[in-house]
Order: C-alpha cells, then structure tokens, then sequence
C-alpha cells in the first residue's frame, strides 16, 4: 500500500485535510450544510446501530464493552466490509479523512479506524 493513511477530523474544524472526505456518524451533524460538508462518502452504514449508539449514550463509562460490541456489528455487515473496499482503493491515491461530529474522546471513531486498518494490512 502507498504511503496514504486514515486520519480523523472533526467535521466542524475549519481547517480542511485534503483526501476524501468520509462522514462516519449514522445521524447528519447539526449546523453543517451538505454542500459545505463537501463529502465525498456518507457511510452511515459503517456506523454502530442505533441501538447500540442509544446504549453508549446512556452508558458512557463502558467504552470497552461498547468496542467490543461495534466491532462484532463491523465483523458481521456486508456494508462495512464494502466500506472497508472502498477505503483501499481511496488509499491507492490519496489519504481517507473520517468525519464525526462527537466532542466525546472515546467514540465508535477509533473503534472503526483501527477495525479498517487492521482489515487493509490483512488482506492484498
């Protein structure tokens, strides 16, 4: 693989990586337009259910059960693993910029960054 990786970003940060522009999160973000979004990829689909994304919510301190559960949800959706396909072929050519909405420093972000990671170096 090229020297392309996954980073993270806040959709809200003014500043913008350059790569496509993937949005990670099941529900739209508030206050952002969807042109000025400039997405490339919304892949809520990739996202943790939403019932698991209401039982985090109320249950913030059990991050380690909740990676557990989001990783099983990744292991077993067909949609995720196209999502996994389509980073690899974006990383050919240029870096994949995850898009979330959160402020919270334990989220499904870095559960499904190292999930991909971990998937594209496994696999040619």
């Amino acid at each position: 693989m090229a020297s392309h990786q996954i980073l993270l970003q806040r959709i809200y940060d003014s500043e913008r990586l350059p790569g496509s522009r993937v949005l990670v999160d099941r529900l739209w973000p508030r206050g952002v337009k969807k042109e000025a979004a400039s997405l490339d990829l919304w892949a809520k689909d990739a996202t943790p259910s939403s019932a698991l994304r209401v039982w985090y919510h109320s249950h913030p301190e059990e991050f380690r059960d909740f990676s557990a559960r989001y990783l099983e949800e990744l292991r077993a959706n067909p949609k995720a693993a196209e999502f996994a396909e389509w980073c690899r072929e974006k990383l050919k050519t240029e870096d994949v910029i995850l898009l979330f909405a959160t402020r919270r420093k334990e989220n499904h972000i870095q559960v499904l960054k190292a999930w991909l990671e971990e998937k594209l170096s496994g696999a040619a």
